[in-house]
């Protein structure tokens, strides 16, 4: 038995971070005992833990999703904690030992906020030389620069983080990093340099060439070193006006335009610098994960294009930048220019908008490693101009940058597209999670759009660990609603968005939260969050109360189900479902989720007002948009399937709804048309009412639209648009179109929920208990998922046999539990771990199709032979357009309906999806019922072969 992922509010080893109250968690692993009966955490102020300041003692009740040591904490201080954990088997196992370090936390500021007497335009490095006499034992910089700094000591870099002090809403609040710099101070002459950059805090940013010093107008820096001697003595540097400035060598820096190194621009001159007013109310300890150089890849090609340029391939559209390797002569310029895609071979870059997206370097003459400092690029192809000699790609590297989050999720099917799909939704995620879930990290954009976040966030959860993440951007959130009566931003941080309110981008503040509770089990998120998610649902409620009360919100600006395809206006990026709906939609379902925090928090009377608020909503649409005979009043895809998901309909109606969805779906061809709002349930919809098939055809269509039509296109991340890149490789437009926007990966958070059937439930949540329900379809040969949740490593495997048997193999994690689904089965025909299910011990029972499992921690392996045939057979019930891509079917037909077998290929394009049975009834192609009989009679015996 061992013991790992010791996290802080799951953050491993978190230093200089706003804690409040440390929530310890760990996982238990590498063992056969089912369950945890106690557990000690004991936390020192050494190493060795000898001397202990908190021992929980042998307790049952220690949960190792989270647990409160009671601590009074102390400024600038590490603490180190260990775990022992005793299982149901006799087993014993303590942990390595981990640790937290504390900032400053309510300790005042001795430091000055200071600014270079430079001209504002001007980058500065600021310095600060000192001499220590005294052996260093230990040594820390608590740091605060604006808009953008890094910090070299003795001229190494301080930390492996760039982009502090991260991006957030600086007017509301400013976080301060903390670093150890024990290994880079020295006995003797010490200097520490300071180097600034624009960021968002002064540099341009926005749409229409955006807005310049939006939250300041000057460079500013606030730093505290404390250096610890060995003799019991403490050194401390402080910022003031005995710190010199420089001109860098950085002559230009903005997010959106690049940067500009100049290496030769050498001006020692030491410039004074001077105290700027400040203040401290908005310093607060770091919440921001580290960005972080994550990964790291090599060109996999350099293109000659037919304009004559030199382009790199990186070989996936990435985020950060690519570093080089040069010597190139004194005064000469290399330039670097980013770009997501290729038009007629030639580099392009039109969908940036106004972004120029550079690195201009002027050499010294010296061989150098090069970087930028104070920006980042979305890209896969590099335009390098005046390289000295021939570009060899093992001179370029690309460094990918990201919020400092762990992986803990893979999917892999028998399908390369599926899998390529299930890799361009994680890259979006790496590329856009970069401090801040922005919609796109390359144009002159790069917003932390709500919407987005909201509808991403459950696939989010799942391929990473997103928990401390998300808690900075719900802090972040919550700030900024606070001076706007509830109302959420579009945006967040504002910057220079400033409106809000609408229905879906709003949820952000609901929604986050709650899909973050699930998750990880921390009710702290909610606590966190709570005022937040109940301030939006109030701001709803005060718009509907305004506007007579009807218990639905029709009033102010909503984007709707955002790039739907059903639109009245092609041109248009509105969808065509009604906005009222799905914003009364909206706040019937975050009024639900208000009252299931609420209840988890212990707030009884707040729960019960929330639910009731909640169905008075719901009660409020079923009588504007439900008739009485169960159809809802609007009939488009993203309707149906808010309505469904959403619970808006009465139970029985649902059957009733489903069925019409279904109907939708073959009136539009079997083709999605949803958008932002309707995407992400569309095929959770489906697949959970009766409709399984359906969603696994809109998963494998390869034509527009659909989510593997970019895959067939060569896209290695999720497009902003169905159709971003047209057939002909050419670009659908310019002005809002990025191949880098994750909201359409959400479709990765039904494979993991249904494909592979891992879905956390909300009495137990963190993954504690499971409900296990794959639903297979014969057009996947197998699926495998892992999942390395709060409480362990769950897995989840299928596979369709050549004969037609069902196997699965599910691993669940130490002291955690499930109950399995299995579909279409009979109990007594299964076999568990090769015996019979009813000889086996495990609580078992037959529930419609379905046989449902009790199960605990260990390894568990299914197969039966399901009751409905999941190897597929030609019929004329099958899709027409299935049946012609056969050969051998095609000339059966050919005998027999010889006018259909000879249908142009336009036509099947577009009578395709329906069946031979639907197109017998066509007044233009009548086939007797004896004509269709006698056709499955012959093809009842071809199995449909998936490629």
């Amino acid at each position: 038995m061992k013991i790992k992922q010791l996290k802080t509010n799951r953050i491993t080893n978190p230093l200089g971070f706003d804690l409040g109250i440390p929530r310890l968690s760990f996982v238990t692993y590498d063992t056969t005992a089912k369950k945890q009966t106690a557990a000690q955490i004991q936390v020192a102020l050494d190493q060795e833990l000898t001397d202990i300041i908190f021992d929980s003692g042998v307790n049952a009740g220690i949960d190792s999703l989270a647990f409160k040591p009671t601590i009074n904490l102390k400024p600038r201080t590490r603490y180190y904690w260990r775990v022992t954990v005793w299982a149901d088997n006799g087993e014993e196992a303590t942990s390595e030992t981990a640790w937290f370090e504390t900032a400053k936390l309510a300790e005042a500021w001795a430091a000055k906020w200071i600014t270079p007497d430079l001209d504002k335009e001007t980058h500065p490095v600021l310095t600060r030389e000192f001499d220590l006499s005294k052996d260093v034992v230990s040594a820390r910089a608590y740091v605060c620069g604006l808009g953008l700094y890094e910090m070299e000591i003795n001229g190494k870099k301080a930390g492996d983080e760039y982009l502090t002090p991260n991006f957030n809403a600086y007017d509301k609040w400013l976080q301060y990093q903390t670093y150890d710099i024990t290994d880079l101070v020295r006995t003797g002459q010490n200097s520490v340099e300071v180097s600034l950059g624009n960021g968002l805090y002064k540099g341009r940013f926005g749409f229409e060439g955006g807005e310049t010093e939006i939250y300041g107008n000057q460079f500013a820096l606030v730093c505290e070193i404390f250096i610890q001697h060995a003799n019991g003595t403490t050194t401390i540097i402080n910022t003031d006006d005995s710190w010199k400035a420089r001109k860098s060598p950085i002559l230009f820096s903005g997010i959106y335009d690049g940067e500009i190194y100049h290496a030769e621009a050498t001006d020692a001159t030491a410039y004074n610098v001077k105290e700027i007013d400040l203040g401290y109310d908005r310093l607060k300890a770091r919440l921001s994960l580290p960005v972080v150089v994550k990964e790291e890849l090599k060109p996999i090609e350099v293109i000659k294009t037919p304009a004559g340029e030199t382009v790199l391939d990186m070989g996936q559209n990435m985020v950060g930048w690519v570093q080089f390797k040069t010597n190139a002569p004194k005064g000469s310029e290399i330039v670097l220019q980013y770009a997501e895609l290729l038009q007629e071979g030639n580099f392009y870059q039109d969908n940036l908008r106004t972004a120029k997206a550079e690195f201009r370097y002027i050499s010294n003459g010296e061989e150098s490693t090069v970087r930028p400092h104070f920006t980042y690029y979305g890209f896969r192809y590099v335009k390098v101009s005046g390289w000295n000699g021939e570009v060899n790609k093992d001179d370029f590297t690309g460094c990918v940058l990201y919020s400092d989050m762990e992986t803990t999720g893979s999917i892999e099917t028998s399908n390369p597209l599926v899998n390529r799909l299930f890799l361009n939704a994680l890259w979006g995620q790496k590329g856009n999670f970069l401090d801040v879930p922005t919609d796109c990290p390359q144009r002159d954009e790069r917003m932390g759009w709500t919407g987005d976040a909201q509808v991403f966030s459950g696939t989010a959860a799942f391929n990473m660990d997103t928990f401390a993440f998300f808690s900075k951007y719900g802090y972040d959130l919550s700030q900024e609603q606070s001076g706007l009566k509830g109302m959420v931003p579009m945006v967040v941080p504002m910057a220079t968005v400033k409106g809000g309110g609408s229905s879906a981008w709003g949820e952000a503040a609901t929604v986050i939260p709650w899909n973050v509770y699930l998750h990880y089990g921390d009710k702290a998120i909610l606590e966190q969050q709570f005022e937040s998610m109940k301030g939006w649902v109030d701001f709803i409620r005060r718009a509907d109360e305004e506007s007579g009360a009807k218990r639905l919100w029709t009033t102010g600006f909503h984007f709707g189900d955002w790039l739907a395809l059903d639109g009245d206006d092609p041109n248009s990026p509105m969808g065509g479902t009604e906005t009222a709906f799905i914003s009364s939609a909206y706040y019937c379902y975050s009024s639900m989720l208000v009252a299931k925090a609420a209840k988890v928090l212990g707030m009884v009377e707040i729960a019960q007002e929330y639910e009731e608020l909640s169905n008075a909503v719901r009660s409020a649409i079923q009588a504007e948009y439900i008739t009485s005979t169960g159809r809802l009043a609007l009939n488009n895809q993203t309707a149906l399937v808010v309505a469904l998901f959403m619970d808006l309909v009465p139970e029985e109606n649902r059957n009733r709804l489903a069925n019409d969805l279904r109907e939708r779906l073959k009136k539009d061809k079997n083709h999605l048309k949803t958008g932002f709002v309707g995407t992400p349930y569309l095929c959770r919809v489906l697949s959970e009412n009766g409709a399984n098939d359906l969603a696994y055809t809109l998963l494998l269509n390869k034509d527009y639209p659909s989510w593997l039509y970019a895959v067939t296109m060569g896209a290695t991340t999720i497009w902003e648009r169905w159709n971003s890149v047209l057939p002909d490789g050419k670009i659908s437009g310019t002005d809002m179109n990025s191949l880098n926007h994750y909201a359409y990966g959400s479709i990765v958070e039904w494979m993991y929920r249904n494909v592979a059937g891992i879905n956390p439930v909300e009495d137990q949540p963190g993954f504690r208990h499971v409900r296990l329900a794959p639903q297979p379809d014969y057009r996947l040969k197998y699926a495998k998922v892992k999942l390395d949740s709060a409480a362990g490593l769950y897995e989840s495997q299928w596979e369709l046999t050549e004969d037609g048997q069902l196997t699965f193999k599910f691993v669940i994690p130490f002291n955690a539990t499930a109950t399995v689904e299995l579909p279409d089965a009979a109990l007594e025909n299964v076999l568990l771990n090769g015996s019979s299910l009813n000889d086996v011990g495990v609580s078992a029972s037959q529930s419609g199709e379905k046989v449902l499992v009790e199960l605990n921690s260990g390894t568990w392996e299914f197969s039966y032979k399901p009751e409905v045939d999941y190897l597929k057979y030609y019929s004329t019930h099958l899709p027409f357009s299935e049946l012609v891509e056969n050969i051998e079917v095609k000339n059966i037909l050919a005998e027999s309906v010889p006018q259909v077998a000879a249908f142009p290929q336009e036509m099947i394009a577009n009578i395709g999806h329906q069946s031979l049975r639907e197109l017998s009834h066509l007044p233009f192609l009548p086939i007797s019922v004896e004509v269709l009989d006698n056709l499955d009679q012959k093809l009842k015996k071809m199995r449909v072969i998936v490629q």
